[in-house]
């Protein structure tokens, strides 16, 4: 897990993303809304991923982010169950990303009620929080999960199940995302559900990998 920054990862995060599996080792996940500024809009520039971060360190680098990719429904209309998005970061120091930190597996079509840790940076903060509890359906294309303190800056963070506290890796099934961006109280989140939409654009990033 990792804060996303502008530029050269000084100044403040502004959301949270993870390495997911991949053959090239090089895709990170989050919230398109972190990548994309939605309808009318465009992808961000300039963003770099610093996993690991704490207390204003990197310990693990700084990556740059190159290719994003999001769905045409969030690119075109803002579309909540499309508030998913990958990011392909470069190499560094001639490694890639999931060499260095290993990767937290894809995972999709995982049914609506789930026990996940999720784990994220809200804003100003200097290291992540993380809690573990269970979801719920909202709505269609929709889940929920009660954890407090998902401010402003936990966007994109991982829904994870089966974690593993040794590897800190588990099975990605949600992001902080969707409906109201993610929620817009503290102690309530939201992520779209992965589907087979969201499958075929991770299929996407894969294939953007090169």
């Amino acid at each position: 897990m990792g804060a996303l920054f502008s530029r050269n990862g000084s100044g403040d995060h502004f959301c949270t993303g993870s390495v997911v599996g991949s053959p090239g080792k090089s895709v990170v996940i989050t919230a398109a809304h972190c990548i994309h500024t939605g309808k009318g809009g465009a992808y961000q520039r300039d963003l770099v991923f610093v996993p690991g971060y704490r207390d204003g360190e990197a310990p693990n680098g700084v990556w740059p982010i190159g290719k994003m990719v999001v769905d045409a429904h969030w690119a075109q209309s803002s579309d909540p169950a499309y508030d998913v998005g990958f990011a392909i970061v470069g190499r560094l120091n001639g490694r890639r990303i999931a060499d260095v930190l290993g990767a937290n597996r894809f995972g999709y079509d995982a049914g609506y009620h789930n026990h996940v840790r999720i784990i994220g940076y809200p804003v100003g903060d200097q290291a992540p929080i993380s809690c573990a509890n269970g979801t719920t359906k909202f709505q269609t294309n929709q889940m929920k999960v009660d954890c407090t303190g998902y401010t402003v800056g936990t966007s994109g963070s991982p829904w994870l199940t089966n974690f593993d506290r040794t590897t800190r890796t588990g099975e990605v099934i949600g992001v902080i995302g969707g409906y109201q961006a993610g929620g817009d109280t503290d102690d309530t989140s939201y992520s779209p559900y992965f589907d087979d939409a969201i499958k075929s654009l991770y299929d996407a990033a894969v294939f953007s990998e090169g």
